[in-house]
């Protein structure tokens, strides 16, 4: 979304990214609320990262309003971070299952592996050692806050994608869901930051918001009728486009 307003439309990076986070928070909640109706989400794995992310945005936000550049200072900023968020994110989508190959190797010799949903985080496996990473998890989630709270981008690919290398052997859901119920705090503490800054497009948002609805539905049906790698192959080539557009623009 922050990509396309920027370059297809001409708004701002600022404004672009803050209209993006709250755009975000509120088309985010309606994922969180399926999964976590369904019993898909680790709310502890949530917490972990929130932990990380909440105060990581806060301290970013805080820096940007002390620092308080004029817009085009704060563009020349962005538009390479954004670049170079979306490149990570084309990385993470186009290498994910070796990624997700390396966490599996290295958690041989490092937990015990997850039993499943009924064991989710936070609970003790049969030789009562912790599945949950703390350390690893908090670090993942401040990287993101700042990420997102700079860029509108990372809790997406790039946390789901880092979410397998810790946690190879729990479902995809549950990684999925946990990174998408995570995001809805983050990105609505980061977007109400922006807000604040002044750098929300309010009639821009709305308009994004009405336009998602029938959009969605669409994006859904499309999605399920294409083969899941050439989705990804698609989308992972769209970044890595429009990131290396960013960056020499």
């Amino acid at each position: 979304m922050t990509p396309l307003l920027t370059l297809a439309f001409g708004v701002p990076a600022q404004v672009a990214v803050g209209t993006d986070l709250l755009f975000a928070s509120i088309t985010k909640s309606g994922g969180a609320w399926s999964y976590a109706r369904r019993g898909q989400v680790c709310w502890p794995l949530v917490l972990w990262l929130a932990f990380g992310s909440v105060p990581a945005a806060a301290l970013t936000l805080t820096a940007v309003h002390r620092w308080h550049p004029d817009p085009a200072q704060f563009n020349a900023v962005l538009r390479p971070a954004l670049g170079l968020a979306l490149l990570a994110t084309a990385a993470a989508l186009a290498f994910h299952a070796q990624i997700r190959m390396l966490g599996a190797r290295a958690a041989v010799d490092r937990v015990p592996a997850f039993a499943g949903a009924q064991h989710c985080l936070g609970l003790a496996s049969t030789n009562g050692q912790r599945n949950l990473r703390p350390v690893p998890t908090l670090a993942l989630g401040a990287l993101i806050g700042v990420l997102v709270t700079l860029t509108s981008v990372g809790a997406g690919a790039i946390g789901v994608v880092a979410l397998f290398f810790l946690y190879p052997a729990l479902p995809a859901r549950q990684l999925v869901a946990a990174d998408i119920a995570h995001a809805v705090p983050l990105t609505l503490i980061a977007g109400l930051g922006h807000a604040a800054l002044g750098t929300v497009d309010w009639g821009m948002l709305l308009a994004l918001l009405v336009g998602s609805l029938p959009a969605i539905h669409l994006g859904a049906r499309l999605a399920g009728r294409l083969p899941e790698r050439m989705l990804r192959a698609l989308l992972a080539t769209l970044l890595l486009l429009v990131g290396l557009r960013l960056l020499w623009a």
